[in-house]
């Protein structure tokens, strides 16, 4: 094979990488939404007032269903990537990390579009009493790091823990 057809393939996969987790940092966002269920409260003195520990409860779930989601869809982009797109690890590693970090950015930004509005804003203008979904938040730094951590540990299983194997077996069926 030319090398000039071997680099360009190793670009494509590279950028394949890439758009791989920004694309399932979408996907992310959509099954965030679908799974969190969001806090009722109420409006009282036109501020949003979460009706019962169930709701307060609620909001914390939502950071910790994106880790949770967000950390699968990184292993899972992370163990695929290293087992059909390694052409040049250290290219598929950097395709991982800036594919992860952009996936992190999508996730955050779609989910948290797609989510409810917030209801602190609406309730300055709700009767007392009128039932209000909480919005769809993250806290802490651990939403910065699932999906990175996740990808990461993918790459990692497939290069160590089975690119010996990997290596051998291509070498024997090129040699021969």
């Amino acid at each position: 094979m030319p090398d000039r057809l071997r680099e360009r393939r190793t670009w494509i996969d590279f950028a394949l990488v890439i758009v791989l987790l920004t694309v399932a940092g979408a996907v992310g966002a959509f099954v965030w939404n679908w799974v969190w269920t969001p806090p009722v409260g109420v409006a009282y003195g036109h501020k949003w007032v979460a009706e019962d520990e169930a709701g307060l409860q609620a909001m914390f779930d939502a950071t910790g269903w994106y880790v949770v989601i967000a950390s699968v869809i990184g292993l899972v982009v992370g163990l695929l990537a290293a087992l059909f797109l390694d052409r040049v690890p250290l290219l598929t590693l950097a395709g991982v990390v800036i594919g992860s970090v952009l996936g992190t950015i999508v996730m955050l930004n779609l989910g948290l579009a797609l989510g409810p509005d917030d209801p602190h804003e609406i309730a300055r203008t709700a009767d007392d009493g009128t039932h209000l979904e909480g919005q769809l938040e993250v806290t802490g730094k651990s939403p910065w790091i699932a999906m990175p951590a996740g990808a990461l540990i993918g790459l990692t299983i497939v290069f160590i823990g089975l690119g010996p194997r990997r290596r051998d077996r291509v070498d024997d069926l090129t040699a021969g």
